[in-house]
């Protein structure tokens, strides 16, 4: 098993995989407001005790703003692309259930390169709750997933999950600042080994491995 973890200048083109690319200046602004607006709904209707006639109106209200927003609709496995500094791109799903930037049930999840991989940063309020204020193990082994496959896509090896383990060393607190860390750790051929950690106040909470498959560019 050898380790090159160097970021190369071209990443594949979802376009040659015929998925729809947009780019950050298609998305309005207004578009990230509503979407964190919308995410602070979710968290409100979760924990709400207002009364029936007041949940009725808001229901209504709910139901009008989705048919007003259901009559245009972006194609299923959007693409986001993002420039990098060195002239190249990054691609990112953009309704990813984790990361997506139009989607309001993602966590407000902030992700950067490193030197060696990714750094996230992400507080998760109570809508990702599983034990009493504390996240919830599905979605803390999600967001190590995503971070793993973002770090093996920063490195020049965009690929699918084909192996996921996730080790939950201490509760994840919910409401509290989290930080997420993942690199690569070598490769294998077709297969990518990746490792992450989530800590929180310097502690980890969890950490996980996965073995990403490189996905075959079309000729």
């Amino acid at each position: 098993m050898s380790v090159d973890a160097a970021p190369v200048s071209e990443l594949p083109d979802p376009r040659d995989f015929g998925l729809p690319v947009v780019t950050e200046d298609d998305l309005p602004d207004e578009l990230g407001t509503l979407v964190a607006r919308v995410h602070d709904l979710v968290d409100a209707v979760a924990h709400t005790e207002a009364g029936s006639a007041e949940l009725a109106q808001a229901s209504a209200t709910v139901h009008e703003l989705t048919e007003r927003l259901n009559v245009k609709r972006r194609d299923i496995g959007a693409m986001l692309e993002r420039p990098r500094s060195d002239g190249g791109a990054d691609y990112e799903t953009l309704t990813n259930v984790v990361s997506g930037r139009s989607n309001p049930a993602a966590p407000p999840l902030v992700l950067e390169h490193t030197d060696d991989g990714v750094r996230a940063r992400v507080t998760l309020n109570g809508t990702y709750q599983g034990p009493p204020g504390l996240a919830h193990g599905g979605w803390v082994a999600a967001m190590l997933d995503q971070v793993l496959g973002s770090a093996s896509a920063a490195a020049g090896m965009v690929g699918l999950t084909a192996n996921l383990d996730v080790n939950y060393r201490n509760p994840t607190p919910l409401n509290a600042p989290l930080e997420l860390t993942a690199r690569v750790t070598g490769t294998e051929r077709r297969k990518v080994f990746v490792s992450a950690e989530i800590r929180h106040n310097g502690e980890v909470t969890a950490e996980g491995t996965a073995v990403m498959v490189r996905l075959d560019v079309p000729g």
